[in-house]
């Protein structure tokens, strides 16, 4: 393992659904650099966390936590993103 790698990738949900494992500083940094949406601290945050990895600064865990962070503001992690699907799903049923 690398030192830019992330010791367990994020995975995320990306373009129409489709899951993605960001397994490294340079995957979360093409992510960020590539979001359309609403660049807000977070964002920022874990943006330069990433940088910060890059340039030796900070470790690939500290931009880890940063990037799943921005991750989970967006609801783009998969597994919560799953959950809260699921939680809808049966609350309209139940509702039904």
């Amino acid at each position: 393992m690398s030192a830019m790698e992330f010791r367990e990738p994020v995975t995320i949900f990306v373009g129409l659904g489709f899951p993605f494992d960001v397994e490294s500083v340079l995957d979360a940094y093409r992510v960020l650099t590539d979001w359309v949406g609403a660049r807000d601290w977070s964002h920022t945050m874990a943006l330069n966390s990433c940088l910060d990895a890059i340039n030796g600064i900070a470790t690939a865990e500290a931009a880890r936590e940063q990037f799943e962070a921005f991750a989970g503001a967006r609801g783009i992690v998969a597994a919560e993103a799953i959950q809260a699907t699921v939680a809808r799903a049966a609350k309209d049923w139940v509702a039904a």
